[in-house]
């Protein structure tokens, strides 16, 4: 039976929890921040390391994607954000783009190949604790929401999205 490297996961979540660690054991990395563009940094050294193809679209989605043995294949999609609330737990969010990251190292650890592509996703401003609303770039990504109406979109600093995206350089 195929299993997953447990401890390379847990490694990877603590690793990913000290970007922006906080007092009380939690993690702060709000959206777009100097914070989140680290964790994300870190994510696309450890998806490079694995051989994944990185892209990134308009609204700063990070997708890390697996070829299959089928190139017309549609992708089967896993993953979740890299941003916390300011108090952040752990885990939340980071625990869904970190498990996909396990079944690919895991697949590949075992010569397994897929037909269809792997994308691990990362959506940007799912949490919604800088940027409102909350879930801001899968409904830009599922043509919920207007990528112009979310570009647009203003911190409580007055910073835009689209300012944001360009200064940590995620504006695909």
């Amino acid at each position: 039976m195929l299993k997953i490297d447990g401890e390379r996961l847990w490694a990877s979540l603590m690793a990913m929890a000290e970007i922006g660690a906080t007092a009380r054991g939690g993690s702060c990395r709000l959206a777009l921040s100097a914070e989140d563009q680290a964790g994300r940094a870190l994510f696309s050294r450890w998806c490079e390391d694995a051989g994944l193809t990185l892209s990134v679209d308009a609204i700063g989605n990070l997708f890390a994607r697996r070829a299959g043995t089928d190139p017309e294949a549609a992708p089967v999609m896993m993953g979740s954000h890299l941003d916390t609330q300011p108090e952040g737990g752990r885990f939340d969010g980071v625990y869904g783009v970190l498990a996909g990251l396990e079944v690919i190292r895991s697949l590949d650890d075992h010569g397994i190949k897929t037909r269809k592509p792997l994308e691990i996703a990362v959506w940007t401003n799912e949490e919604g604790a800088r940027f409102t609303p909350a879930m801001l770039g899968s409904a830009v990504f599922t043509g919920t929401l207007a990528l112009d109406n979310a570009l647009a979109t203003r911190d409580v600093a007055g910073v835009s999205v689209a300012d944001a995206l360009r200064s940590t350089g995620y504006n695909g």
